[in-house]
């Protein structure tokens, strides 16, 4: 047997063995979620037993004689149910969002606003807020003023730089900067009773106001991106390595750029329209998934959704067991992601892949 044949073995046990471990870790991460999903019901300022948490739940599907008074299952269903939902699912979209952003410009620092989504949002809520806007009018707002950020940065890298990834990023930064001056003059026409102290606490985020709805607005929109990206990740990861090498593997390059850039934003955009603008997630999970599974496209996709569900949710978890006044969400998770970030610096400076 010849070294070459030899190595190629070796090569194909490696590979067996490193998905094992994937599929390993990728179960632990199922089984945190699951009993962190449960074991958040109870958390918050209103005690309820674990067994009666359970059977309010599982009457929902089964024919359990009701011992609980009514207002336990409302705490139950309409108000923790959705947050403790949309924590998880928010946490995983930002951050398959920054994971998606990291791969396709291939830097290290970017996070899912890149492109102007979070600014863009946040002045269409900012907006439906002064004039007196119900809840559902700012989050349609919002997605709304998202979406035109991000198609805003995108036109100006099509018409001045043929869609190249600098020019997309400085689009990106140039709308974010205009639609964070509109906020401002917005901020600056705000009542002070009641708009200002609104619109500020919006733009800091929280799961707070998420409804059951909310909800069942979000699956669509996270299982219609994570398809798509799903069905491309080879040609992502092959884009990668680079344009010029992707395109000559047969790779469209365009297209799945624009894949990426358009479920990345569907899922930001309703993750920041629902629940307001949450920092560092998307930009720091998908640095700790990587260390765990590589840089693969579709092992880092499912592992950032998982640990940025897990994350959000135990931060939110603190929130809502601290009591007297409950902090907004971003606030916490920049305290925790600054620490991070200046890993992160050190780790850039010695390369990053």
């Amino acid at each position: 047997m010849n070294n070459t044949s030899f190595s190629n073995k070796g090569e194909s046990r490696l590979k067996i063995r490193n998905s094992e471990y994937f599929g390993v870790k990728i179960l632990l991460l199922v089984a945190l979620t699951v009993a962190l999903f449960f074991g958040s019901f109870l958390v918050g300022r209103y005690p309820i037993p674990p067994q009666t948490v359970m059977d309010i739940i599982l009457s929902q599907f089964l024919p359990i004689p009701q011992y609980w008074d009514s207002t336990l299952e409302t705490v139950v269903m309409q108000v923790r149910l959705p947050r403790i939902a949309l924590g998880i699912l928010v946490g995983g979209a930002l951050s398959v969002s920054g994971a998606s952003y990291q791969t396709l410009f291939k830097n290290p620092m970017v996070s899912p606003d890149l492109l102007g989504v979070s600014a863009g949002a946040g002045f269409g809520a900012a907006l439906a807020m002064i004039n007196d806007g119900s809840w559902w009018q700012i989050q349609t707002t919002a997605f709304t003023f998202g979406m035109i950020a991000v198609i805003a940065a995108y036109i100006i890298a099509y018409v001045f730089g043929r869609q190249t990834i600098t020019i997309l990023i400085l689009g990106g930064v140039v709308v974010s900067s205009l639609f964070q001056s509109l906020i401002s003059i917005i901020k600056t026409l705000a009542d002070t009773e009641n708009q200002l102290p609104a619109i500020t606490f919006w733009l800091m985020g929280g799961l707070g106001k998420g409804a059951n709805q909310d909800v069942m607005l979000m699956l669509p929109a996270m299982v219609l991106s994570l398809a798509l990206l799903f069905l491309f990740r080879n040609q992502i990861n092959a884009l990668a390595a680079g344009e010029d090498e992707a395109a000559t593997m047969g790779v469209n390059v365009p297209l799945v750029k624009l894949i990426v850039i358009c479920s990345s934003t569907l899922m930001t955009v309703c993750s920041v329209s629902i629940c307001g603008i949450i920092g560092w997630v998307g930009m720091v999970v998908p640095h700790i998934a990587r260390m765990l599974t590589g840089a693969n496209y579709s092992k880092l996709v499912a592992t950032s959704f998982f640990i940025g569900g897990i994350f959000l949710l135990l931060i939110d978890n603190i929130i809502r067991g601290v009591e007297g006044v409950e902090l907004p969400l971003g606030v916490l998770t920049a305290l925790v992601g600054t620490p991070v970030f200046v890993l992160l610096l050190s780790r850039v400076k010695k390369g990053w892949s």
